[in-house]
Order: C-alpha cells, then structure tokens, then sequence
C-alpha cells in the first residue's frame, strides 16, 4: 500500500507552476493526513494547490475515515469515488515511495523512477470547515505483486487524466496502463520512524 512517499527536489519548470507555494519546503517523509501539493486542470491550464491527503466529500463527516488511496479496480463504482472519478481528478508529485517488504521482519525500499518528480493518478473533493473550503484528495493505486503502488501517469496520460472532457471509457484504460519498470533499493530502518522528515530516510542499508 502506498502509505509514504517523499517529494524533496524539483525543476525550475514545476516551480513555475501557478499556484506553487512560495514557502513549500522538500520532504522526505509525507504520510497520510498531511498537506500534500495537488496538480488541477483549472480553465484548461494546470495550477497547484495544497491538499489534504486523506479524501473528503462534503458529505463525509468523521474526518478519521478519509481514505488516502482508491483501489484503481473499484473507483469508477463505489460512492466514495465514482463522481471525483468523473468530475476531479488530479495528479499527486513525488520523487518517489516507499515500501515495506518482508514477512517475519519487514525491511523498507525506496522506490523512483527515470523521470523527476513521478506523477501519481489523484481524485481530489472540496469539503467546507467553519465558513472556509479546504481541498483533499487520495492516490489511485493498482495492485503489484503483494503490495498496491501509485498509479504512475507519463506526460501524454497525465493531460488525458486531467482533461475534463476525456471519455470515460479512456479513463478506465488509464487505470490499467502498464507501469514503468522503477528504480528501487533497500533502506536502514531510520524511515519507520514517521516522524522523521529528513533526507537520512534514503539512508541505504
């Protein structure tokens, strides 16, 4: 399951994009419920926003159950996601995602790929707190072996994922694209501390 990935280094082009926060600072660590950076398709053109990473409609009310991933197989039917699946899409930047492998004692990997940042599928909601509106969203993930990874878009399938008018027989093709072969190397344990927030999470074993 993708439960962290990281986002520490980007191209002057990515900063360029509207809505890049001013004080954004790298992170090695993001896990669910933090404040994450959401690429939209705004009036035709790519903006930036900070999200919550945890999906929540405006009807959901126990903040707890916010998923922060939708099941590629199931989004296009359950409730939670079928009209995001339709209406609000997203992508979610990352340089890349860890997991944890292993039965008697897992050991965490690090996973990236040629491009930087990769492009993770996203389905985002806006959900009212208190007069204010605040954007959230959760990764599509497909299955892999034992795990579930991001859905990893390149440049032509991340304009069709965005565009509002793609037909949804092409989105449902998207979800089952083949996944670009990825870089990956075992880490120290540092990284299963959740509170660690700094580079020495890619410390190798």
């Amino acid at each position: 399951m993708c439960g962290r990935f990281a986002l520490f280094r980007w191209t002057p082009a990515f900063a360029a994009i509207p809505g890049f926060p001013a004080d954004q600072s790298p992170h090695w660590s993001i896990s669910p419920n933090a404040q994450v950076l959401l690429v939209r398709n705004v009036d035709g053109a790519r903006q930036l926003a900070r999200v919550r990473w945890g999906l929540t409609p405006p009807w959901l009310t126990d903040l707890s159950k916010t998923p922060a991933q939708a099941r590629a197989e199931t989004l296009a039917d359950q409730p939670m996601f079928r009209q995001a699946f339709r209406l609000r899409r997203g992508l979610l930047p990352a340089n890349g995602f860890y997991e944890w492998r292993g039965t008697a004692r897992k050991r965490p990997y690090w996973l990236t790929g040629e491009a930087s940042p990769l492009y993770f599928a996203a389905l985002w909601e806006a959900y009212p707190v208190d007069g204010c509106v605040y954007l959230s969203a959760a990764v599509v993930t497909q299955a892999a072996a034992s795990q579930r990874r991001p859905l990893i878009l390149d440049e032509a399938d991340q304009a069709a994922w965005l565009a509002a008018d793609t037909p949804h027989g092409d989105l449902l093709a998207l979800l089952a694209r083949p996944q670009p072969q990825l870089r990956e190397r075992v880490l120290a344990n540092l990284v299963n501390d959740p509170k660690l927030d700094g580079p020495e999470c890619l410390t190798p074993a």
